[in-house]
């Protein structure tokens, strides 16, 4: 068996989950989230524990008993605690600013790039004198905060020789030499 799938969720006090036509739904103080899965998964609540089986064991059905694990923990992680990740902007004139769920970003193109930050997410920026203005997202679903923090970081890729651009905070960049290298 699937060494993820058949670890047991233990639920947090608080947390409920719900299963209804192949759709899962987990309910917190941070939020509601739900998520569609496969129709031959099983997931047995009992006890504040979630247990995931499958019926047998077919290759597809061995790939989705780890995936649906994983997917529903995450989703009680969101809704107990939620999710963080923080943004990086390195370069000279990079600046970020928001007003409610709108980013204005300036990122050393001829105009401003403004970032509609999904609903459901929350952002907030922080630009202090002599370090490099950050962005924080926050949120309870996992998937959507980095995926929207990875079209963030895609407006301008961190480049291997000054290292300027959007990065996440603690990602290393590895850097290249210059023009010398090559003698």
């Amino acid at each position: 068996m699937s060494r993820i799938g058949k670890k047991p969720i233990t639920l947090p006090a608080g947390v409920t989950i719900s299963t209804a036509d192949n759709v899962v739904t987990v309910k917190g103080p941070k939020g509601s989230l739900s998520e569609t899965i496969d129709r031959d998964i099983n997931i047995e609540v009992a006890d504040g524990v979630v247990n995931i089986t499958r019926p047998t064991d077919q290759i597809r059905h061995r790939a989705m008993h780890g995936l649906y694990r994983s997917l529903i923990a995450n989703m009680v992680v969101g809704v107990t605690t939620g999710y963080k990740k923080d943004l990086e902007l390195v370069g000279v004139g990079f600046k970020a600013s928001n007003s409610g769920n709108l980013l204005d970003l300036a990122l050393g193109y001829s105009h401003n790039i403004i970032f509609e930050i999904p609903s459901e997410l929350s952002v907030t920026t922080v630009t202090e004198k002599g370090k490099n203005p950050l962005i924080s997202l926050t949120g309870s679903d996992k998937q959507l905060i980095g995926q929207v923090a990875a079209k963030l970081r895609g407006l301008r890729k961190p480049e291997p020789y000054k290292g300027k651009g959007v990065k996440y905070v603690g990602e290393i960049i590895r850097r290249k030499a210059g023009k010398a290298a090559g003698k």
